[in-house]
């Protein structure tokens, strides 16, 4: 695995023109943030997305071209392939005749990029990426992995582009479905984190927004202290942990109660859901 990682530059844009193949949350997370970025302008980027609601509030919040269907969003430069896996081998198909020479990214949770080219002609170049919603914000973290046909400056355009979003990292594509149990739905275990520090609160006698206030910045200051610092994140857990104190009562407590193992449980569910996804 490479241990290469891009952090958001500033000069980066990207060439051309963007077709985005589904309009869905993650879709309009990676388009809103690119063009908060200023890594291209709506004017060229088409999204293809079939609900009339779905394409209106699209149009609406970021000013794209949007169509019902996503052959009437090519050719483009570079396709970004963003529905759900069950209906992504249909979609894909459907797009062969009008793909061309564009670069075409997956955010298809599970699909390999093999699976992809054998869906279209021979020679598109593939890379599979798993981005995750704090792209929104800028704050994303994508895992790129190129495929057979990709050539290293297109792997390393496609690392530019969520950089600036974020984060980008490229791994051999092996370790995808990890990366996804991790980075790709991290989100939704980190929101579940605060949720429940924030309803403990709560329990105790605090407000709930109070309560909810404290565990996100918390959670935000603790993950910025990490980063800037390099510590492990046990050497934060023991800096915290007085002898016969507070936190140390509060960590026995959630290791009595099945924290790590429960997070192991989670990973290895969502690798083995992936793997069932994408066969």
């Amino acid at each position: 695995m490479t241990t290469e990682d891009v952090t958001m530059s500033d000069t980066y844009s990207l060439p051309g023109t963007l077709a985005v193949i589904g309009g869905g949350r993650m879709g309009e997370a990676i388009i809103g943030g690119l063009i908060a970025a200023g890594t291209i302008v709506p004017e060229r980027v088409t999204v293809a997305e079939p609900a009339d609601a779905r394409r209106t509030a699209l149009e609406q919040a970021h000013g794209v071209r949007c169509v019902a269907d996503g052959a009437q969003a090519l050719p483009a430069d570079v396709i970004l392939i963003a529905v759900k896996p069950q209906i992504a081998d249909a979609v894909i198909a459907s797009l062969a005749s009008s793909v061309r020479d564009a670069l075409v990214v997956s955010i298809v949770a599970g699909f390999s990029t093999a699976r992809i080219e054998s869906l279209l002609p021979a020679g598109t170049a593939v890379v599979r990426v798993m981005p995750n919603t704090p792209a929104m914000v800028g704050e994303g973290m994508a895992v790129v992995s190129g495929g057979g046909e990709a050539s290293a400056e297109q792997i390393a355009t496609v690392e530019a582009l969520f950089a600036r979003i974020g984060r980008a990292v490229v791994v051999d594509e092996r370790y995808q479905n990890a990366a996804t149990a991790i980075s790709g739905s991290g989100p939704a275990y980190f929101a579940l984190v605060v949720d429940a520090l924030a309803r403990a609160g709560v329990r105790q006698g605090l407000p709930r927004d109070v309560a909810q206030a404290l565990a996100v910045q918390t959670m935000l200051g603790t993950a910025r202290l990490l980063e800037e610092t390099g510590q492990h994140p046990s050497e934060l857990i023991d800096g915290v942990s007085s002898p016969g104190g507070t936190t140390i009562a509060a960590i026995e407590a959630l290791e009595a109660g099945g924290l790590r193992a429960a997070f192991a449980q989670a990973v290895a569910a969502n690798v083995k859901r992936s793997q069932e996804l994408g066969s």
